[in-house]
């Protein structure tokens, strides 16, 4: 059994001794943080300060990526000073804290996700009541659903998971992961465990399902439309789409890290898998948004343009 010394802190054990190639980690996860950082705040600021983009789809995609910037700020400064450290602890607070904020940047990622397919979905599939049914103030309901369910969620998973009885204080990753957390408990998961389930099925499942159902129907309406709605449905959907892929493919990878046993794959695999779905899709969101979309694009150019 956990005494309360060990009870008040967790030991990351992924980390192992890189010499000095730590400093080399070090500058080139920096610089995908300062990266990320410059690129959705740039397209935030863009979104927010020209009244063209006053657009659902825009404010959608300006939601999703406030939620990149939460997501990278939940891991980045805490992994680069744990490269730096030669003690990998964590206290029992901040972790707990850690998962709260990692875990509802991945639920809030769906749950725009989802919101976004409907939006697109409304467009393509019903455009003459498309101002009338997704209304500014649906707008600003859907987003705030997208991101106050996750939270709710993830927060009483958080109050589950730390008012367990563990009987051991490390955990296997560089990051700290509830999943990992519940192993060590040596008092009854039970109901962490159908919670946990649950939480899946809602925040991860559903919006993946929802977005399945939208896609059907717009592709649907595509094959028996005429050619101006398929280049429509084709140059707005496919960057959702390959967002959406994406997201799943790095969260599958956790996901299956998480449940099964790993000990086979090399450990700077793991760790790169582990951190997958948290360091690609701050990065390609505003890259594939930016570049497809034409609007953004265009403004880009002229702001640059006029600052030369």
């Amino acid at each position: 059994m956990m005494n309360s010394t060990q009870g008040s802190y967790f030991i990351l054990g992924a980390y192992f001794d890189s010499g000095l190639l730590k400093y080399l980690f070090f500058m080139i996860l920096t610089s995908l943080y300062i990266f990320i950082l410059s690129l959705n705040l740039l397209l935030i600021v863009v979104i927010c300060m020209n009244r063209s983009l006053h657009e659902p789809m825009y404010l959608f995609l300006c939601s999703l990526f406030v939620n990149e910037l939460y997501g990278s700020t939940g891991l980045f400064p805490f992994l680069l000073l744990q490269i730096l450290s030669d003690i990998h602890t964590v206290s029992a607070p901040f972790c707990y804290l850690q998962i709260f904020s990692l875990y509802s940047y991945g639920g809030v990622e769906f749950s725009n996700l989802a919101v976004m397919s409907y939006d697109r979905y409304l467009a393509i599939c019903c455009p003459l009541q498309y101002n009338t049914r997704m209304t500014f103030r649906k707008v600003v309901i859907l987003i705030a659903i997208s991101w106050l369910y996750p939270f709710l969620a993830i927060f009483i998973l958080i109050m589950l998971s730390s008012s367990l009885q563990l009987c051991g204080n490390i955990i296997n990753k560089v990051y700290c992961d509830n999943y990992s957390v519940v192993k060590l408990a040596c008092s009854d998961t039970t109901v962490n465990n159908i919670y946990g389930l649950i939480i899946t099925c809602s925040v991860v499942f559903s919006p993946v399902i929802l977005i399945l159902y939208t896609y059907m129907r717009i592709l649907k309406v595509c094959f028996s439309g005429s050619k101006q709605t398929r280049q429509k449905a084709v140059s707005t959907c496919t960057p959702h789409l390959a967002s959406l892929l994406n997201f799943s493919f790095g969260s599958s990878f956790e996901i299956l890290q998480s449940r099964f046993n790993m000990n086979r794959v090399p450990n700077i695999l793991q760790i790169f898998l582990s951190l997958y779905w948290l360091t690609c899709q701050p990065l390609f969101n505003p890259l594939v948004y930016g570049l497809k979309m034409s609007k953004i694009r265009i403004i880009c150019k002229s702001m640059f343009s006029w600052k030369v």
